[in-house]
């Protein structure tokens, strides 16, 4: 009987992907290629319609300064257009930017205080959850074991005293038997 395994195995053989895999990449080339060609040829359509070619050869002074002035009026009417639509745009972003700004306040995306830690009771926190209707108790408390501490300390009196008068006394091997004799003495009671 054959393994399941988690993963589905491909109907599709690698060799097959491959080819597939480059032959999307080509028509997707062409296509890019063939969108850059209509790019520029609506390019130059466009410039051919709004701005017609200027025959300037072997016309008068006269002429040439009325069609300069011509230009001019044309090039401050297109600089009072690219202004307004500049404006426009700034006023555009800003109202976004205020637009963000309020979708953010109102999905609350934005920056969390710290919060404090609040110490509130196991019946509190039953009475928020479940509401005021219902009266739960639950006293934690009675269900902890309870343990007996035991009290060594009080069984091995613990002797404070100046440990200058004891050095010469402790000193060399005489003083470690000493220590080790104490240390052996009340466990031994």
């Amino acid at each position: 009987m054959p393994e399941v395994s988690g993963e589905k195995k491909s109907k599709i053989s690698a060799s097959r992907k491959l080819m597939l895999k480059s032959m999307m990449l080509a028509k997707a080339k062409e296509e890019l290629e063939q969108e850059t060609v209509d790019r520029e040829e609506e390019k130059e359509r466009y410039l051919k319609e709004r701005v017609p070619p200027l025959g300037v050869f072997g016309l008068p002074f006269s002429v040439l300064q009325d069609l300069c002035k011509e230009l001019q009026e044309k090039i401050e009417v297109v600089d009072e257009e690219r202004y307004d639509i500049e404006a426009k745009v700034i006023h555009n972003t800003r109202e976004i930017k205020d637009l963000h700004m309020k979708v953010f306040d109102l999905r609350g995306k934005f920056k969390r205080p710290a919060l404090r830690r609040v110490r509130v009771s196991a019946d509190a926190m039953l009475r928020a959850l479940l509401g005021s209707k219902h009266k739960v108790s639950m006293d934690l408390r009675a269900n902890l074991k309870s343990v007996k501490k035991e009290d060594s300390e009080k069984e091995r009196p613990v002797e404070v005293c100046d440990w200058r008068k004891n050095v010469e006394a402790m000193s060399g091997m005489e003083g470690r038997k000493k220590m080790f004799d104490a240390a052996k003495a009340p466990s031994g009671q």
